[in-house]
């Protein structure tokens, strides 16, 4: 694949409301598929939000591919798209944020765990223990889950196990914590553009409204959206120059 279209699914999740994120997340793939996007991208724990753990707790949390998840596989391989999807996973007495990626065959071509988990609203999470890139239609993608970015190592890991560009599925917003030029370092450091889907929306202590969803390379932000509403963000991109070919993102706004 030399060219094609992504789509990042800025949505805003509600903490702890499964069925509800879940019917957003498939009807924005559906949208997304529908404007030719090949990829599309879901922000951190898209299925149940950030900070679900005090709403729901996590015993519903099963070994993936659950049920759902099985019917996301059966979609993509309808859609004959690829998607990086933010889910929950239990192993055992375990449990991690994941994101497994779905080719357009409808397997699961490969998966990430969190590693960077030290913070309270993760505190129900284990810590991944390696990181490798991921082979999609060719290309290999290394996956960094919000604040897998806030540090250098997992990236130069990926870069070294031979990364051709990162994905950084995110629930990272402004505020005294909040991003401060990690994904462009991260970009400039390992030479591979960055692609960030974050979220909007607010929870019980988090503020998502002004999060921005981006693409970085060389250490140079080149495209960024925030919105106060879910939207399907799709870009043009250039997979032998991992560059985009687009200016700005087109936004296709969605009703939550």
């Amino acid at each position: 694949m030399t060219r094609g279209k992504i789509a990042l699914l800025h949505l805003e999740t509600v903490p702890g409301a499964i069925d509800r994120n879940r019917y957003v997340i498939v009807e924005a793939i559906k949208h997304a598929a529908a404007i030719n996007a090949q990829w599309i991208v879901t922000p951190e724990l898209a299925v149940c939000g950030l900070q679900f753990a005090h709403v729901v707790g996590s015993d519903w949390i099963q070994p993936q591919p659950d049920p759902w998840m099985q019917q996301v596989c059966k979609l993509m391989r309808t859609l004959k798209r690829t998607v990086f999807l933010g889910c929950p996973e239990r192993e055992g007495r375990r449990f991690y944020n994941s994101v497994f990626v779905i080719g357009p065959t409808g397997e699961i071509l490969g998966k990430h765990r969190k590693i960077n988990v030290l913070s309270d609203s993760l505190s129900w999470s284990s810590p991944g223990d390696s990181a490798a890139p991921i082979d999609c239609d060719g290309i290999k993608v290394g996956v960094l889950i919000c604040s897998d970015a806030y540090t250098s190592n997992i990236a130069r890991a990926l870069k070294f196990e031979g990364a051709e560009m990162l994905v950084s599925p995110a629930s990272w917003g402004p505020g005294i914590h909040g991003p401060n030029g990690e994904w462009e370092q991260r970009s400039q450091e390992t030479g591979l553009p960055v692609i960030v889907c974050n979220r909007t929306g607010a929870e019980q202590t988090l503020d998502f409204w002004r999060a921005p969803s981006l693409v970085a390379k060389n250490g140079d932000r080149l495209l960024s959206h925030t919105s106060d509403r879910s939207a399907v963000l799709t870009f043009d991109w250039d997979f032998s120059n991992m560059v985009p070919s687009t200016t700005q993102f087109r936004a296709d706004y969605m009703r939550s």
